[in-house]
């Protein structure tokens, strides 16, 4: 063949680091915290609902949209927990979990030569699916250790080719939660540019020491021009159901249902009416996921600076981001792909979310959703390379 095979878009970004570090772990039998996966079930409830929706024959195509009890339940949780009204028959859509509604969202909003501003470091399939939609990305670096917002980078970031802004909060991989000053300070260059903004609210749940999640569409004047995504399988520890949606304005909310029906067309049918109970559960058992994981967040947190690592202390999400030049490390994808066979463990290095690599040249992501002993036993492992 003349012409070889694979989209040019996505050539600069090869195979995703998280099959890479993976495969790594396997290789050298080391302790896996670099997917943000937990090691353990969500709760019982959820579980058993998804058991009586196999047992129940919802085994075929759900509808387009999302079963209704999901997209109720999606509407309700809106409701319930930040008092946003959205219709479950216009405004929310169910997707085969948050990163397909990204990349059906991206592309049923952005034309080539569109520009999308987010943030840096940044989830990596942000960049790959707004390449493949033929848009520009353009960033603003939060920098270690407090990842605040540089109001003029941000503003540089935005021009009149803007259409979107990508935001992750609790953010992805850094633990930071966007303050409300930040929040404000983006809506307001929102509106200035008429951009969309589009939330990842994934890691809503998952916030501690009292750290408050803002949802953009709560501002006022933000509903309309906001599209939020977010997804079970962080909250409840059911990552592989991959059950998500998205919600906002019902114009728009059609424009990515007719992408995603060319995409998935539909998935995870029995798991949906399960996710639609989990939304339903009192407010003690979603306060439990933050204190749960606070808790061993605070224990790698204190495991890595005992190791000799410089942490940022994150307020949200499963991860914590370290800087590993104290063990030697110049280089964080070299330093990360060495330290399974050197520590018996796995982390992230944080480049591969960055376009400024010296932003993030040293530090490495570590997830604390894993069992306290192994928590432990990866703490011990890497203070070994300090000794």
């Amino acid at each position: 063949m003349s012409r070889p095979p694979g989209h040019p878009a996505l050539a600069p970004f090869g195979t995703t680091i998280f099959a890479t570090m993976s495969a790594l772990a396997v290789q050298h039998d080391a302790i896996n915290l670099g997917q943000g996966f937990p090691d353990t079930d969500g709760p019982e409830v959820i579980l058993e609902a998804a058991k009586q929706a196999i047992a129940g024959g919802r085994n075929q195509y759900p509808p387009g949209p999302g079963v209704p009890e999901l997209l109720a339940a999606v509407a309700a949780h809106q409701q319930r927990f930040y008092g946003l009204d959205v219709d479950p028959g216009s405004q929310v859509l169910v997707t085969v979990g948050a990163t397909e509604a990204i990349f059906s969202t991206i592309l049923a909003l952005e034309q080539p030569g569109d520009e999308v501003v987010t943030f840096e470091p940044y989830y990596d399939s942000y960049a790959a699916s707004i390449a493949l939609a033929g848009g520009v990305r353009r960033t603003c670096v939060l920098r270690f250790p407090d990842f605040a917002v540089d109001e003029t980078s941000l503003r540089a970031a935005f021009s009149e080719r803007t259409r979107m802004v990508l935001l992750n909060t609790p953010h992805n991989p850094t633990g930071k939660v966007f303050t409300r000053a930040e929040i404000e300070f983006i809506a307001q260059l929102a509106r200035e540019y008429d951009a969309w903004v589009v939330t990842d609210e994934v890691y809503e749940h998952l916030t501690f020491d009292g750290a408050e999640h803002i949802p953009m569409a709560t501002l006022p004047g933000m509903a309309e021009r906001t599209l939020t995504i977010s997804s079970a399988g962080k909250t409840f520890s059911t990552t592989g159901w991959k059950v998500g949606w998205v919600s906002g304005p019902a114009d728009a909310v059609a424009a990515i249902r007719a992408v995603k029906q060319f995409v998935t067309y539909v998935g995870s049918g029995p798991f949906q009416p399960a996710v639609a109970t989990g939304l339903g559960l009192g407010d003690d058992v979603y306060a439990d996921l933050g204190r749960t994981l606070q808790a061993k967040r605070d224990l790698l947190v204190a495991g890595l600076r005992e190791a000799g690592l410089a942490v940022s202390v994150p307020r949200g999400t499963y991860f914590v981001i370290a800087d590993a030049a104290s063990l030697g490390a110049r280089d964080a994808l070299e330093f990360c792909r060495e330290l399974p066979e050197r520590a018996g463990v796995v982390g992230i290095p944080v480049t591969v979310f960055c376009d400024d690599q010296d932003a993030a040249r040293t530090l490495v992501r570590f997830a604390f959703c894993k069992r306290d002993e192994v928590l432990r036993e990866a703490c011990r492992r890497l203070g070994s390379l300090a000794g």
